[in-house]
C-alpha cells in the first residue's frame, strides 16, 4: 500500500529526511517511531502530498505522490497532531461536511456517519458542538472523519498527543477496533514507545530523518538481550569497567551518567553489581532490572534516550496554544 524508494526531504541545508525506504502491506498498522524533530511528521507530508520531496519517489496505494496527487487524496485520509474540527459544528456535522467534500450523496453519509459514531462511542455526542467535546472525543472524532470516505490508508500523525495515559489507551483501543472492522491500513507517528509497542505490527525507528531500524516490536528488542540493569552511581564509567572484568554483562553502555548493563537473569545479578561496587568504593544511588524495551533499542543504536519527557513538555506547550485558540 506504501512503497518509498530513496525519499528525501531538504530544507535548504537541513536533511529532514534522508533517502528513506519502506513498504507497508495491506492492512497492516505501521509506526514511524523517534524523537520530535526525526523527520516522522515530514515523512507523513510526502506522503500525503502536502509536501513535495526533493528527490527519492513514493506510491501510495498505487499512486505515485508527484504524478498522480488526486489518486492519492482519493486513497486516503488524515488525521493530523493539531485538531483541524470546526469547533462551531456538530461532531454529526462535521462528518457530513467532510463527506460533502468527497462527492458522497445524502444517504450514503447519513448511512456511514452513524456507522463511524457508532465505531467511536459518540452517537450520544453527535448533536453537542464540537467545542464542548473533551481531548479524548475530538481525537476520536477526527479519526472517524479520516474514515468518512473509506480511505484505503490511514494516516495517524501523533494520535495521541497531548493526551492523558487513560485516555490515551482508549484511542489506541479505537484505532485497533477501527483496523481490525474497517481492514484499513494505518501509518502513524509518534514519540510514545509504549504505543508502538501496542499498536503496530512493524516499527521503522527514525532519528535525524534516517531509517537507523526496521522490524516488529518484538524482534527488535530481541536484539538487546535478555534483561537491563539501570544503574546510577557517581562513577558509571568505573562501574561499567568493573562489571566488564568480572564478565557479568554481555554489552555495556553509558548514556546521561547511567549505566546501562545487558545480562542474563538480572534480578540475580543486581546483588553482585551492588557488592562490586560497594567493595570498590562506588556509590549506588539507584539500580533497578526490566525487559529490553524500545527505549533500549533506541539506546543502544544512537547512544542516547529518546526522552519523552522533553516530548511532554512540547505536548503541554502544544495543549496551552490549543486552549488559547478555543476561547
Amino acid at each position: 500500500m506504501i512503497i518509498t524508494k530513496a525519499l528525501t526531504k531538504k530544507f535548504g541545508e537541513l536533511v529532514a529526511v534522508n533517502s528513506i525506504n519502506l513498504h507497508v502491506s495491506k492492512g497492516e498498522i505501521f509506526g514511524l517511531l523517534g524523537p520530535n524533530g526525526a523527520g516522522k511528521t515530514t515523512t507523513i507530508s510526502m506522503l500525503s502530498t502536502i509536501l513535495e520531496p526533493t528527490s527519492g519517489t513514493a506510491k501510495v496505494a498505487g499512486y505515485d505522490i508527484i504524478k498522480e496527487r488526486d489518486g492519492v487524496r482519493n486513497s486516503i485520509g488524515i488525521v493530523f497532531q493539531d485538531s483541524s474540527l470546526d469547533e462551531e459544528l456538530t461532531g454529526y456535522e462535521n462528518l457530513d461536511f467532510h463527506g460533502r467534500l468527497y462527492g458522497m450523496n445524502k444517504s450514503e453519509r447519513q448511512e456511514r456517519i452513524m456507522e463511524l459514531l457508532e465505531l467511536v462511542d459518540l452517537k450520544e455526542k453527535k448533536d453537542n458542538q464540537v467545542k464542548y467535546y473533551q481531548g479524548g472525543m475530538r481525537r476520536r472524532l477526527e479519526i472517524a472523519r479520516g474514515l468518512m470516505h473509506k480511505p484505503k490508508i490511514l494516516f495517524l500523525d501523533e494520535p495521541t498527543l497531548g493526551l492523558d495515559p487513560q485516555t490515551r489507551r482508549h484511542i489506541w483501543e479505537y484505532i485497533q477496533k477501527m483496523n481490525n472492522m474497517e481492514d484499513t491500513t494505518v501509518l502513524l507517528t509518534t514519540h510514545y514507545m509504549e504505543e508502538a509497542n501496542f499498536l503496530c505490527d512493524r516499527v521503522a525507528i527514525i532519528d535525524h530523518g534516517k531509517i537507523i531500524a526496521l522490524d516488529k516490536p518484538s524482534k527488535l528488542k530481541s536484539t538487546i538481550g535478555d534483561s537491563i540493569i539501570v544503574a546510577k552511581t557517581d562513577n558509571p564509567e568505573k562501574l561499567v569497567e568493573l562489571v566488564k572484568h568480572k564478565k557479568l554483562a554481555s554489552k555495556c553502555k553509558i548514556v546521561d551518567k547511567t549505566a546501562y548493563i545487558t545480562t542474563k537473569n538480572g534480578e540475580k545479578i543486581i546483588p553482585k553489581v551492588v557488592l562490586l561496587a560497594q567493595k570498590n568504593g562506588l556509590s549506588v544511588e539507584s539500580i533497578t532490572t526490566h525487559a529490553p524495551t524500545l527505549e533500549d533499542v533506541f539506546i543502544e543504536l544512537t547512544g542516547r534516550q529518546l526522552r519523552e519527557e522533553e516530548a511532554s513538555t512540547i505536548d503541554r506547550f502544544r495543549q496551552r496554544v490549543m486552549a488559547r485558540r478555543r476561547r
